[in-house]
């Protein structure tokens, strides 16, 4: 647990951060960072301790809440603060480790797990829940520390403190949001080595399990997106309609810049939904295209097996006809008889292979689809009602028809 006090200076306004008390200065609102081994098995001393240095009382369902690892990304108010819980995407680079020993784990669904992060927002205290090894809040926190350092006058040069908790919280989920555009490249990646397999691997794709569990992958990235932008409607509303109740009555900050902010965050979101939807869809692209070009193949092969058939269909029928049991057949004695039949069935045999070439069954080049459905059109342009098509006979057709219809 860290305590960071955020001090106004009595006359240059600025604001400044300090690990202790300050009484020379008034004290605008403190930020208690808690991990869950704080609150896992401590619940009770963890919410006096809260008490003392807040003098803020959480309410056992919260509390409930907080230790849910599972507990999705909700926004709830009370009467003297608002809970705020938000679930984060673990990226390599956190190191989040499971806990075995309160028996509670992070679950890996479909490849993709997440963390959540509590906030306990009221008008002067930020109360702040998350796993230890969250890079993206620990990476704000080294920057606080690195701000302690410097003198008072230093502090807010490189760039403005938070001035409210609400202020804060919005920093700290940009944070947590940027790094969702970040995974933006790595999983194009994976879409891209997908696609090559299903369309360009020279063996039989047998790796169905892996390619579903991470389209899943990607619909539980579109839920959770969509959670979240739920919540930072609710906040968002919360802001606008009870914006003293947040940040008390003498609140100098413009509420324009807050909503800038939470509309910033939610079009990241929108942009992480809708980039993972596309890439979604271009999986399931990909799984038509495979299954297009296998059944084309399947048409190939099937078209060669015709082809075979229909050219060994008539020699089948001469040999039958040759192999019946007649006393007297034609050219039976004769001793070119067989030399005559031979040249027979090959002149039949390439007969038919030129008739399939000449109807580009055989040989079909780049050309030969739109030839063959030309060739289509004018076989179905054939019909035995031509005459039909005569112009006196429609017009003959059409007066017949109007009399029918007045009688």
């Amino acid at each position: 647990m860290q305590i960071y006090y955020f001090y106004r200076h009595t006359t240059e306004q600025y604001v400044f951060l300090s690990h202790e008390h300050q009484t020379d200065h008034p004290l605008i609102f403190q930020w208690v960072d808690c991990i869950r081994e704080d609150v896992v098995n401590h619940a009770e001393e963890w919410q006096k301790k809260i008490k003392a240095i807040t003098d803020l009382s959480i309410n056992e369902f919260h509390i409930r809440d907080i230790l849910n690892i599972d507990h999705p990304c909700d926004f709830d108010t009370m009467e003297d603060y608002d809970v705020l819980i938000f679930r984060k995407i673990i990226t390599p680079e956190d190191h989040i480790e499971n806990n075995n020993s309160v028996g509670e784990q992070h679950e890996s669904i479909f490849g993709l797990a997440t963390t959540p992060i509590s906030f306990i927002v009221s008008q002067h205290i930020l109360v702040s829940v998350r796993e230890q090894g969250n890079q993206a809040v620990d990476n704000y926190v080294q920057r606080f520390q690195s701000i302690l350092q410097r003198s008072i006058q230093e502090q807010n040069k490189p760039r403005k403190l938070p001035q409210s908790p609400i202020d804060l919280s919005l920093r700290l989920l940009n944070t947590i949001i940027d790094g969702y555009l970040a995974l933006r490249t790595p999983l194009t990646r994976r879409v891209e080595h997908w696609q090559r397999e299903l369309l360009q691997g020279r063996k039989r794709f047998n790796q169905w399990p892996q390619l579903f569990q991470e389209n899943m992958a990607f619909q539980q990235v579109e839920n959770l997106c969509e959670e979240q932008i739920e919540t930072l409607q609710e906040l968002r509303d919360e802001l606008v309609e009870n914006y003293h109740h947040l940040m008390g009555e003498h609140a100098t900050e413009s509420p324009d810049l807050l909503l800038v902010r939470m509309n910033d965050l939610v079009s990241h979101l929108e942009r992480t939904q809708k980039h993972t939807s596309r890439l979604r869809m271009a999986i399931q692209s990909a799984i038509d295209l495979h299954f297009n070009a296998i059944a084309n193949q399947t048409n190939e092969n099937m078209r060669i097996l015709a082809i075979i058939t229909a050219v060994f269909a008539p020699l089948t029928l001469l040999t039958g006809v040759y192999g019946m049991n007649f006393e007297f057949i034609p050219g039976l004695k004769s001793p070119l008889g067989f030399w005559m039949m031979l040249g027979v069935m090959l002149l039949c045999t390439v007969l038919l292979l030129y008739y399939f070439y000449r109807q580009h069954l055989v040989g079909r080049g780049e050309k030969s689809v739109i030839e063959l459905l030309a060739q289509q059109k004018r076989q179905h342009n054939v019909n035995l009602f031509w005459f039909l098509d005569y112009e006196p006979l429609k017009q003959t057709l059409k007066e017949v028809e109007k009399i029918t219809k007045l009688k």
